[in-house]
């Protein structure tokens, strides 16, 4: 197993690793809309908030040579699924087909009172 870390992403909020690789897979941990600069949370509108998250795993995929087309699962979390409809929009605009599986939860709190968190599973080539 060996740990991943990126500048060009947040660095953790607490005893985890931005990603771990096993073998030929990546697991990437839940990122939120932290702008990895400034350490700011991006939360003008539901919009800015998934795409903020959406670059923060680019950048994880990215630092491993892969993109969203290695995705093979993600997982998101949302304050509400009445949020669903813009987080599949923007989500969507990162993905071509065949797309990965995936679910989405509605969850009681998520870190820092955001909005929306995800993470992923992606496949090294083989």
């Amino acid at each position: 197993m060996q740990s991943i870390q990126t500048e060009q992403a947040p660095k953790p909020i607490g005893p985890y690793s931005q990603a771990v690789q096993h073998g030929q897979t990546l697991y990437i941990s839940g990122q939120i809309a932290l702008d990895p600069e400034s350490g700011n949370l991006v939360q003008s509108s539901i919009q800015d908030e998934t795409h903020r998250v959406m670059r923060n795993l680019q950048a994880i995929l990215q630092s491993q040579g892969l993109g969203f087309e290695s995705v093979i699962k993600a997982s998101i979390f949302l304050s509400s699924m009445d949020l669903f409809g813009p987080v599949n929009a923007v989500y969507g605009s990162y993905f071509t087909e065949p797309y990965p599986a995936r679910e989405t939860v509605a969850v009681l709190g998520l870190p820092r009172g955001v909005n929306v968190e995800i993470s992923m599973i992606a496949a090294f080539p083989a």
